[in-house]
């Protein structure tokens, strides 16, 4: 690997890769745990990232038996019966209780109704995230901002031993030796322009996978946005309220921002489509302008009331930030395949909760603080068993960081040839064999060209890991999206346009020069027969 100006060395418990919600939970819960915890973020902890840019709704649910059973009925059917029982319950439980928390502790302004009761299923993301990241520092938690994690450190017996990171403010590398590594450094959404998302390009997955962890999902991962055209603007929930326009005003029909979206992707395939939140009430419009007042500073800039104007739309792919696809989760504690690494937030599948059906900001926000929660106090607590790693550690990186050849590529061309697969929504969201298989040869290549000839230096060296991870991530979720030879939850393949009751169950990817899919009973056999 090309070498740095110099390299420092930090020692801990428990590392926390990713400033999110996710990471900022789980460095929360493991520094209560007792732990020593160092957070490492690619961006500036508490500003950077989806949640940071925007408000989110949560899947906070009051304890009651009714309102809980009525919300996990509504996931089953559109997740194609993938999601488990139990984990929806413990999230639940979980996000009741950390939302508690964010009130009391952190004392998060949550809005009352008549009453004078919490309403606790909304976020004002930047607020939420500025006392997230005032509650770590507290807890003593070391913050290192602009810091992306570059690759895994593993022990002789495989055993995750930290991570080397490049730190961006004095182009210097940092080897973090840590006795437990926490990946919530979020999903891929392969530099769309989705909004708060160019920082997520799928490094977790990539530095899972490079130690030996597997993927669960990974063909849930073509979710595509709404968003006014021109704009980054993804904030898809008041598209509920809206009807969708051709250009000559007439409605277009089947288009809806829940379950008519495929209407909308084969229109933009030859024409503008335009929107309009015409079926809020007025009640309806105050609530949402103080519920997301983001939102609507993008429409006042340009000029739109989109309550009675109509605007031009386009959708923006957003990958596994709002699929569902993600590192394996191999127990409750958020715990992989691989000892001493745990998953968490958008890094981790969401499966268990989601199914097959992306969970929007509302669940992913609830997984995200609860898996983080739970992933920060298991990595202290095998931190606290294993004690901190002796010297003899190596790191696992691969494409990006050492070439088997001479450098010839550049990683900005990478980016552009995934994107060239990925983004499309005729390839990607209207899925059909003939469309993806010719997509993952590209892909393949390219990840030849990457692993043979990427290679940077200084600033360049985390660009060129970011390129590498979307490529692996192009080369997953299409290699999984053939294998499932069915439509299942947002996998919609027009080639395969029924449910195959054969294929009720979850898929799982993994590996980097030769990619594999197959059921999770099948590999999880194989492995047992292996030991």
């Amino acid at each position: 690997m090309p070498t740095t100006a110099s390299e420092q060395t930090l020692s801990t418990d428990v590392l926390v890769i990713g400033g999110g919600p996710a990471g900022t939970w789980a460095a929360i819960k493991a520094a209560q745990a007792g732990a020593d915890v160092v957070l490492a973020d690619k961006g500036h902890t508490g500003a950077s990232g989806a949640t940071a840019s925007v408000g989110t709704g949560i899947w906070y649910v009051e304890d009651d038996p009714d309102l809980r059973e009525a919300a996990m009925a509504s996931r089953e059917g559109l997740g194609g019966h993938l999601a488990d029982r139990d984990w929806m319950a413990r999230v639940l439980d979980e996000t009741h209780a950390r939302m508690d928390e964010l009130a009391r502790v952190q004392r998060y302004p949550f809005p009352v109704d008549a009453h004078g009761r919490q309403i606790r299923t909304d976020l004002q993301g930047p607020e939420y995230m500025r006392r997230q990241r005032t509650r770590v520092q507290r807890l003593g938690v070391r913050i290192l901002d602009h810091t992306p994690a570059l690759e895994l450190l593993v022990d002789a017996d495989g055993v995750v031993s930290g991570a080397r990171a490049l730190d961006r403010r004095t182009g210097d590398t940092v080897r973090i030796e840590a006795g437990a590594v926490v990946l919530a450094a979020g999903g891929c959404a392969f530099r769309s322009k989705t909004l708060g998302c160019d920082v997520n390009t799928g490094d977790g997955a990539l530095l899972a996978v490079e130690a030996g962890a597997r993927l669960s999902g990974m063909e849930f991962s073509n979710a595509y946005a709404i968003a006014p055209k021109g704009t980054s603007l993804t904030k898809t929930a008041y598209y509920s309220w809206a009807s969708f326009y051709r250009a000559d005003g007439s409605v277009l029909e089947g288009a809806a921002s829940k379950g008519g979206r495929s209407a909308i992707a084969r229109a933009l395939l030859d024409e503008p489509v335009y929107a309009r939140f015409d079926k809020a009430t007025p009640e309806d419009r105050r609530a949402m302008r103080k519920g997301q007042p983001n939102t609507f500073l993008v429409f006042d800039r340009l000029g739109i009331d989109p309550f009675t104007d109509l605007f031009e739309i386009t959708l923006l792919a957003e990958g596994t930030v709002r699929g569902t696809g993600g590192v394996r989760i191999a127990d409750h504690d958020c715990s992989t395949d691989v000892p001493g690494l745990y998953a968490a937030g958008d890094t981790a599948t969401r499966e268990l909760i989601c199914g097959g059906f992306t969970g929007g900001g509302s669940h992913n926000a609830a997984w995200a603080a609860s898996s983080g929660s739970w992933a920060g106090r298991a990595a202290a607590g095998f931190a606290t068993r294993r004690g901190r790693p002796d010297r003899g550690v190596r790191a696992v990186g691969t494409a990006g960081l050492r070439p088997t050849g001479a450098v010839t590529e550049d990683h900005r061309e990478v980016v552009a040839d995934v994107q060239r697969q990925v983004l499309p929504y005729e390839r990607n969201y209207l899925r059909h064999a003939d469309r993806l298989a010719p997509a993952l040869r590209s892909l393949h290549g390219t990840w030849s060209a990457v692993r043979e000839g990427l290679g940077a230096s200084g600033e360049d060296v985390f660009r060129a890991r970011e390129a590498a991870a979307m490529v692996a991530h192009g080369r997953w979720m299409y290699h999984a999206a053939l294998r499932r030879t069915e439509s299942r939850g947002m996998h919609k393949r027009i080639d395969r346009p029924g449910l195959d009751p054969a294929q009720h169950h979850r898929l799982l990817t993994g590996g980097l020069d030769e990619v594999w899919s197959r059921p999770e009973h099948a590999a999880v056999a194989a492995e047992g027969r292996a030991a």
